[in-house]
């Protein structure tokens, strides 16, 4: 079923579904499998399943000579969307980049997609890869995710890279999209970031997921402002609890977020790493909170490998 579909069906309660990382090469899918199966109690009716872009590696060839390759560290996305898929009954969303992919290549992983049975897709530019200032595409790929979204919405219609084919209109994806309640790094301005999501929307997005954040003023502004701009698909707000006294520094780094003074000096007086997880469970419950009285349409999860606070701020919520 369309994420879309779902979230019509609930008739205004507020959903729950997660987003989960591949195992590392040479890790079984069973940790994984740990980590849903305590979630799954909250019936959730999707779960996203990230991509990993390619990166470099160096291998020693001995003489102080080393070889670069390309790897990819975490593959196996639609497999493990086709693992859950059958393992718990729920669909699944697996994340489709720009980044390392061709256009042919997209256009495969599309019809895989349709043989077994997935009809959502999240639509992502993907970051720059490592060493790399700025993201490049990939040779024959997609610069933006603006025109990934174009051929996602083409392929379910029926229109290929280089022929068209009839296509019965029950393969066209549900498409999600990224937002930025604090505004993309690259974009120089919330307005112009907007115009960006806008353009996504018009190509075909069908919802959009965004970006955690921890003050849900941020978040709410930022609807307002897509609503403003003529944004009028489900926007669901993406909600990552804050877990070590690393986090303070990591996610500001890495995701370009501010985090609440209130929140900051709660986690700097806590005595360990265990003080800072219940802070960061009970931050989360009232932020939720307030998101489901604002009447967001899914509450969706980073999970990051982990459920144990997720679920105990579940529990609380649903």
């Amino acid at each position: 079923m369309k994420i879309t579909d779902h979230i019509k069906n609930a008739k205004g309660k507020t959903l729950f579904s997660l987003e989960v990382v591949p195992p590392q090469k040479g890790i079984g899918i069973e940790d994984l499998y740990k980590n849903i199966d305590p979630l799954m109690e909250f019936k959730p009716p999707f779960i996203d399943v990230t991509t990993s872009r390619e990166e470099y590696i160096y291998l020693d060839k001995g003489n102080g000579l080393m070889e670069r390759k390309i790897t990819r560290m975490r593959p196996g996305t639609l497999g493990i969307c086709a693992a859950i898929q059958h393992k718990y009954n729920v669909d699944t969303v697996p994340h489709v980049l720009c980044g390392g992919f061709s256009m042919e290549e997209t256009e495969y992983l599309l019809v895989d997609c349709m043989y077994l049975g997935i009809e959502n897709v999240m639509a992502l530019r993907g970051d720059a890869m490592k060493g790399q200032q700025y993201f490049e595409p990939a040779v024959g790929g997609h610069r933006n995710a603006v025109d990934l979204v174009h051929q996602i919405n083409d392929l379910g219609r029926g229109k290929y890279l280089h022929d068209e084919k009839a296509c019965d209109e029950n393969n066209k994806f549900c498409i999600g999209v990224a937002g930025y309640p604090e505004k993309h790094i690259e974009a120089p301005s919330m307005n112009y970031d907007l115009k960006w999501l806008k353009e996504k929307v018009d190509a075909g997005a069908d919802y959009v997921v965004t970006q955690m954040f921890f003050d849900n003023k941020k978040f709410i502004d930022f609807v307002k402002q897509a609503r403003d701009m003529g944004i009028n698909v489900p926007i669901i707000p993406g909600i990552k609890p804050i877990a070590t006294k690393a986090h303070l520094q990591m996610l500001p780094k890495v995701f370009k977020i501010d985090l609440p003074e209130e929140l900051i000096s709660a986690v700097e007086k806590a005595k360990d790493n265990t003080a800072v997880k219940q802070i960061g469970i009970e931050w989360a419950i009232q932020q939720c909170r307030e998101l489901i009285n604002f009447g967001v349409p899914v509450l969706h999860f980073y999970s990051m490998g982990k459920s144990d606070n997720i679920k105990k701020i579940a529990r609380e919520l649903f």
